[in-house]
Parts: C-alpha cells; sequence; structure tokens
C-alpha cells in the first residue's frame, strides 16, 4: 500500500460546497468553474433519500470501494486502483433544492490521473441515470 497516500483533511461540505480542486488535472469537480476540471453534477428526479440511497448501491457496487463517511446528504468513499494501490478521494453532495449531487473525485498522489476521475464520475452517472 505505498501508493495511498494520506487522507486529506479538507475534505467534507463547508458551506454547501466541496473542497475546491488542487491546480493539477488529477481532480474533476461539479462546483468547479474552470473547464480543466469542471465536470457536471448528478441529477436526479426522485426524493432526496432515494436518491442517496442509490447512489450509495451504486459506489458499493464498484470494485475496491470504501464508503468511509455517510450522511443523509453525503458520502465520501475510497476508490482504490487495480494496479499500484492508488486511492482517489470521491465525494458527493446533495443539494435537495436544486435535485442535483454534486460531485469531487481526486487522486491524493500525482498530477495526471489519465482521465480516470472524470472517467468514474461518467461511470457512476451512467449507472445513476
Amino acid at each position: 500500500m505505498i501508493f495511498s497516500g494520506k487522507r486529506p483533511n479538507n475534505l467534507g461540505v463547508n458551506n454547501g460546497k466541496l473542497a475546491p480542486c488542487p491546480s493539477s488535472p488529477n481532480c474533476v469537480s461539479s462546483q468547479s468553474t474552470d473547464a480543466q476540471h469542471q465536470i457536471a453534477p448528478l441529477t436526479f428526479t426522485t426524493n432526496p433519500q432515494q436518491a442517496i440511497a442509490n447512489l450509495k448501491n451504486i459506489i458499493q457496487s464498484l470494485p475496491r470501494t470504501k464508503i468511509i463517511t455517510e450522511t443523509e446528504d453525503y458520502i465520501y468513499a475510497e476508490f482504490k486502483s487495480a494496479l499500484m494501490g492508488f486511492v482517489d478521494d470521491v465525494e458527493f453532495y446533495l443539494d435537495p433544492q436544486a435535485n442535483v449531487i454534486h460531485v469531487r473525485s481526486a487522486s491524493r498522489l500525482g498530477q495526471s490521473d489519465l482521465g480516470v476521475n472524470r472517467q468514474r464520475i461518467e461511470t457512476i452517472r451512467a449507472k445513476f441515470q
């Protein structure tokens, strides 16, 4: 587990916002305003409880994932890469007013993620819709 890195201390929701992405390209966030990091939030038409339950089921169905924190409007999970055990920190924050779930997916280590974080969120989005 030499590539797992340390769990960041800036995770969670602060005034309705997830932590901003660092300048490195290995992070995507639905709350980012720049093109490199911007990704659309997940949208839902069910009630918030059902939406977060669906999301939790999808996360748990993916390989090498572990849900670390879970509340009625927030999920934080660790996703581990198959090859080297790199860990990505992935957060979901449900905004009931806007009927969206904001997402943030970031690699703990390194610079480039070869698009892995963006791809992961799009995989989750496809299952979620």
